[in-house]
């Protein structure tokens, strides 16, 4: 059962999967402390929306697929 309609298409998605798993990596990489947790948790949500199709903010400003219902 879906509780939400898909926002993103399938290149939207791998972009986001992709650039969300890039900027984790990078982030445990390159920055230290709770800086390094906080951005690798940040670019682990936004591969999470590639993950599921459905991005809240597109939502919001009204930016997807399927149009005005």
């Amino acid at each position: 059962m879906a509780f939400y309609r898909k926002n993103i298409g399938g290149l939207h998605q791998a972009v986001r999967v992709a650039l969300g798993i890039a900027v984790a990596i990078a982030a445990l990489v390159y920055l230290a402390g709770v800086a390094a947790w906080l951005v690798a948790l940040g670019g682990a949500g936004f591969a999470l929306t590639g993950l599921v199709g459905y991005c809240p903010m597109c939502a919001m400003a009204g930016i997807g697929r399927g149009g005005v219902s």
